[in-house]
């Protein structure tokens, strides 16, 4: 069984890992996206890419901060 990786990047991608052919990355539709010679890559968690699903490092030029840091953040406000 293919051992599959996946990183969540602070304020950041999903960053995946995994052999060539082990995962499949599909759109709503159903149809798949090319992996094709890619053992690594990272999927866009902002919303803000215009290379969608991946990431593009928008994040960082809009300064996003994950729903985990959010959340932290509005528990010490009360």
């Amino acid at each position: 069984m293919a051992v599959v990786k996946i990183t969540v990047k602070k304020n950041g991608p999903f960053r995946v890992e995994a052999p060539e052919g082990a995962i499949e990355l599909v759109d709503a539709d159903g149809t798949p996206y090319d992996l094709t010679g890619k053992t690594a890559f990272s999927l866009c968690r902002c919303g803000g890419s215009v290379t969608k699903p991946f990431c593009d490092g928008t994040h960082s030029k809009i300064g996003f901060q994950a729903a985990e840091l959010a959340v932290k953040k509005a528990d010490n406000l009360g």
